[in-house]
């Protein structure tokens, strides 16, 4: 979803929901995250970068805020070399006592996007449903990149690079401590795009599904290109759920000129049987898997 993130001048969408934003959580589970991929304990950290082991828990707990040299020590040892990756961890450090992080971009990110954002901070799962695109919780910094320069039109060099920040940053719900439960119905055409200048691109993207399918909170389908007709046709959309109750819960949508959230407790519902149709028309995980690693080695 290219979750129409610019400022505009269009009006806020009267039905729009809020939140309560988060704090410096994100960046405290992503550096958990990241030293356990590596392998280490904070025994082992607390050695190699000169910092007592309990700063670092009390760090990654979001007890403590965190200098920019030691987060650059931290992903050094982590072999964290993306670029856009350690820009935005930076940004989180540097506003995690804000309300919000994105409260950072305020200029930038519409209210609606904001809003996304704060959404997606509080919920328990998202169900989503994309024809064109890859989910943006799923996307890798070069295919937001590239997909952002094209959907925006208006852009500049410095607002396409802070809006592919946000959405990186976004994917930290991803791996949080209690992580975001989401299952994406991926139509095979949004996994079929070629950037003949860059091939790279589409491959490391596909990759990326391919690693995050592999996590017990992810669910990835496609629905194939031949498909029957389906409620998909009318367009993307996703189904913001929270732990508390159903009636909670939020469809949201989008277009060229602005979003739309739903919050009618049977209209939501309505959303959410759409999904289960796509989702019961699209291929099993395994098939989906498959099919994704296939594309991949086809680039």
């Amino acid at each position: 979803m290219s979750d129409h993130p610019l400022r505009s001048p269009h009006p806020y969408p009267a039905n729009a929901s809020t939140a309560a934003p988060v704090t410096g959580q994100p960046l405290g589970s992503e550096l958990r995250r990241l030293r356990e991929a590596s392998g280490l304990k904070l025994s082992d950290v607390a050695e190699r970068v000169d910092m007592p082991s309990s700063k670092v828990n009390r760090i990654e707990l979001a007890r403590l805020g965190i200098k920019p040299a030691d987060l650059d020590a931290l992903l050094d040892l982590y072999d964290v070399a993306d670029a856009a990756k350690r820009d935005v961890l930076h940004s989180i450090a540097r506003h995690g006592s804000l309300r919000g992080w994105w409260q950072t971009y305020k200029d930038t990110i519409s209210p609606s996007y904001a809003d996304l954002i704060s959404l997606e901070a509080d919920a328990k799962s998202m169900r989503t449903f994309q024809a064109t695109l890859i989910p943006g919780l799923l996307q890798t910094a070069a295919y937001a990149r590239a997909t952002i320069d094209a959907l925006s039109m208006t852009a500049t060099p410095e607002e396409v690079n802070a809006l592919t920040q946000v959405r990186m940053a976004r994917q930290s719900v991803l791996s949080r401590p209690e992580p975001l439960e989401l299952w994406a119905v991926i139509h095979e055409a949004s996994l079929r795009p070629r950037v003949k200048s860059d091939p790279k691109m589409m491959r490391e993207q596909l990759q990326k599904l391919l690693d995050h399918a592999a996590l017990p909170h992810v669910s990835i389908q496609v629905l194939p290109l031949d498909a029957s007709p389906h409620v998909g046709m009318l367009g993307a959309f996703s189904v913001i759920g929270f732990p508390e109750t159903a009636d909670l819960d939020v469809a949201y949508l989008e277009n060229l000129t602005g979003a739309l959230y739903v919050e009618d407790p049977a209209e939501v519902s309505r959303y959410g049987s759409a999904f289960e149709r796509l989702r019961a028309s699209a291929l099993p995980f395994d098939e989906s898997a498959g099919l994704i690693e296939r594309l991949k080695d086809s680039i």
